[in-house]
């Protein structure tokens, strides 16, 4: 049996959840609604306030989906009540961000600015001109999104300039007169 999927939901309060036809299953909260589909032959179940999920039998399709699919309901109905956030750092001489009504505006040692707009479902800010916090409801989505921000410089090796999560370490390396005795 799977660890966790086996492992039982806690529906907090506020939160509402529904299981229709063909596993498709809707999450509504506080923060928003979120509507996934699962695959059809794992069985979803909502009673008293718990989700769970059982599989039909241990083929091994069937065991690779139970945690997958008891993790990604977790992740909505943690995405409905407190949300998701990632933050991101920019690090560089002159590298700075700003948000400018719906866009971020990022300048990255490029010739041109760099500009960024937020999607449905994304709330970008700038608290700092050298930081980018982006939070959502849906744990996926929120990733993505950090991960295309982050892809417009990442982090280089050498002094470690560009867009990297606060909790990302850089390999740093040593120049090429490093090696030389």
């Amino acid at each position: 049996m799977s660890r966790i999927g086996k492992m039982p939901i806690t529906v907090p309060a506020g939160v509402e959840v529904t299981v229709q036809a063909d596993n498709v299953v809707t999450v509504k909260g506080p923060k928003g609604t979120l509507t996934k589909a699962f695959h059809p032959d794992m069985i979803i179940t909502v009673a008293d306030g718990v989700i769970t999920v059982a599989r039909p039998d241990d083929e091994k399709q069937h065991r690779s989906l139970h945690g997958l699919t008891r993790t990604l309901i977790h992740n909505m109905v943690e995405g409905v009540t407190k949300g998701y956030s990632k933050e991101l750092d920019v690090n560089g001489v002159g590298y700075r961000v700003a948000k400018q009504g719906k866009q971020l505006v990022m300048n990255l040692g490029y010739s041109h600015q760099v500009f960024v707009d937020e999607i449905d479902g994304i709330t970008i800010d700038a608290p700092t001109p050298n930081k980018i916090v982006i939070s959502g409801i849906d744990k996926q989505v929120v990733g993505q999104f950090a991960a295309e921000v982050r892809g417009k410089r990442p982090p280089e090796p050498y002094k470690g300039k560009g867009i990297k999560y606060t909790t990302e370490v850089i390999r740093r390396k040593e120049g090429k007169t490093g090696g030389k005795k």
